[in-house]
């Protein structure tokens, strides 16, 4: 008897629809065909045990199991559940009425019962838009797939569970989250502030204009200056996630298996903070089983390199596409998928190998030229991507104990909102313009033009500091965010002079 269920497979951050057709006729042998890879094939000794464990009985039959699409191959155990429903339906040990207005997905124990799988909200996604009634999983995914409005989404904690609601003997209980209440909750929480940070105003106020105009970051001091307890504070003063890009960045997480057990959306902006040992491979995704990086990962939030300098150059340079496409094209032999990345980089740095070159109180013991060589290692073309670079001084004892407290994260996000929302409206006939930091050349000169007191000043400014070709256009962006911060429609010189001083490391001689 031929029986249908389904399933999906991921491609990228989005889900295909897997059509698993069971044959069960008179024979004694088993095959399984339609490229299913080596977890799939082991899924057999899985379905036996189960079946075993719940007595159910292993058909003594020819079984002939196709996954279709035929040419797109099939990895993961999460096949284990709708190859063990097809083959119950198949045998008639269970009712075939309900089978196929459900999707299903889950890994089997050997006992039975249903692992947590990857990639639940793209498959829910996959199953409301191909109009089936609901999805069954297991149960620790199930609040993930719940936030799709239209679909019924079922978790089960053992394939038992799911055979008595198909054969209408048991219940499953439907799983519902209120997605509106979930993110509004969830934007209500935050663990850090920017008012746990003592002193240190020039470079707050510098990520705050980084936060305004969706600016890359590059904070450069001595080691214990705060730059990593700043960098984490970035998130804060982000405007929250829109439902939509949280949606969007829960996918990516979800198909990557980073969310957390039993959550069901991510509603704070995602912060990324990758070790320097590691590779391309990790920071761009791919693999041979597809998966985000951690450039993807930090979509709509914050990629943060502490240390810049020590990674390899050749990651690095892997950033160079997405920072400017704002996604990351990956082709291999075997696939080729684009990830998006629409993020900000902020990176820190010791300003030598020593880390105390330019510090007020320790002395510098770095050769001459090594400061240079140092910082030779992040190539002009990264650089070229990254609008401020901020030098972070320590802050004294002295200056500890006495500093007051400090306007906290959301007094300074409602000033980036205001900004955001300036550029929201002026960049609205652009697509894909969304802050100051996306617009091209031609927009410069149409947006960001200076007036006469501030092209005199960035004219002088340029030649007295000798400021590279690179800084002209990072300083016409960052101006145009700090007059929105003011709600100015002018550039003017103030604006110019506090953006000329974001750009450290274009200082001709800044470096010995």
């Amino acid at each position: 008897m031929l029986v249908k269920t389904f399933g999906a497979a991921l491609t990228g951050i989005d889900a295909i629809l897997i059509t698993i057709e069971v044959d069960i006729s008179r024979g004694i042998r088993f095959f399984m065909v339609g490229l299913p890879d080596n977890a799939v094939k082991e899924s057999q000794q899985r379905i036996e045990s189960a079946f075993r464990v719940f007595a159910y009985e292993w058909p003594g039959k020819r079984i002939v199991i196709n996954m279709a699409p035929a040419d797109t191959r099939k990895e993961g155990s999460a096949y284990d559940l709708p190859l063990a429903i097809g083959i119950l339906a198949g045998d008639e040990q269970i009712s075939r009425d309900k089978v196929a207005d459900f999707m299903l997905m889950g890994e089997l124990s050997l006992d039975g019962s249903l692992k947590a799988i990857k990639g639940a909200l793209p498959m829910a996604v996959r199953a409301q838009s191909e109009g089936f009634k609901g999805l069954i999983l297991p149960r620790v995914n199930a609040r993930e797939a719940a936030v799709v409005e239209g679909l019924e989404v079922y978790g089960a904690e053992h394939i038992g569970e799911v055979v008595g609601f198909l054969n209408g003997t048991g219940s499953l209980e439907r799983t519902i989250v209120d997605t509106n209440a979930e993110f509004q909750k969830g934007m209500a929480t935050c663990d850090l502030d920017f008012s746990d940070v003592k002193g240190q105003e020039s470079v707050k106020r510098a990520l705050e204009v980084s936060a305004a105009g969706g600016h890359n970051l590059l904070l450069i001091g001595s080691p214990g200056s705060g730059k990593s307890m700043l960098a984490k504070r970035l998130p804060t003063i982000l405007p929250p996630l829109q439902l939509k890009e949280a949606l969007e960045t829960t996918k990516i997480h979800s198909v990557a298996g980073k969310m957390a057990g039993n959550a069901a959306l991510l509603t704070q902006r995602p912060f990324r903070s990758p070790h320097h040992t590691i590779s391309s491979a990790a920071m761009s995704g791919g693999g041979t089983h597809p998966q985000p990086g951690e450039i993807s990962l930090a979509h709509n939030g914050v990629l943060f390199l502490d240390e810049l300098p020590e990674f390899k150059r050749s990651v690095l340079e892997v950033l160079r596409q997405p920072l400017e496409d704002r996604q990351i094209s990956i082709s291999r032999s075997r696939y080729a998928l684009d990830y998006p990345a629409s993020l900000m980089l902020v990176a820190s740095m010791n300003p030598c190998p020593c880390g105390y070159y330019s510090h007020p109180e320790k002395a510098c013991i770095c050769s001459p030229g090594v400061v240079q060589k140092y910082l030779s290692r992040i190539s002009g073309p990264l650089l070229d991507r990254i609008d401020l670079h901020v030098e972070v001084v320590p802050v004294s004892f002295e200056k500890l104990a006495e500093a007051p407290v400090s306007e906290n994260s959301l007094a300074v996000r409602d000033r980036v909102m205001k900004a955001r929302n300036i550029q929201y409206k002026r960049y609205h006939p652009y697509e894909g313009i969304h802050c100051n930091a996306q617009i091209s050349t031609k927009m410069l000169r149409r947006f960001a033009t200076p007036n006469e007191a501030g092209g005199r000043l960035l004219k002088n400014a340029m030649e007295k500091l000798d400021l590279s070709a690179r800084a002209y256009d990072r300083i016409l962006k960052v101006s145009r965010t700090i007059a929105d911060l003011e709600g100015s429609e002018d550039i003017q010189a103030h604006h110019v002079a506090e953006a000329v001083q974001y750009r450290s490391l274009d200082r001709s001689g800044w470096a010995g």
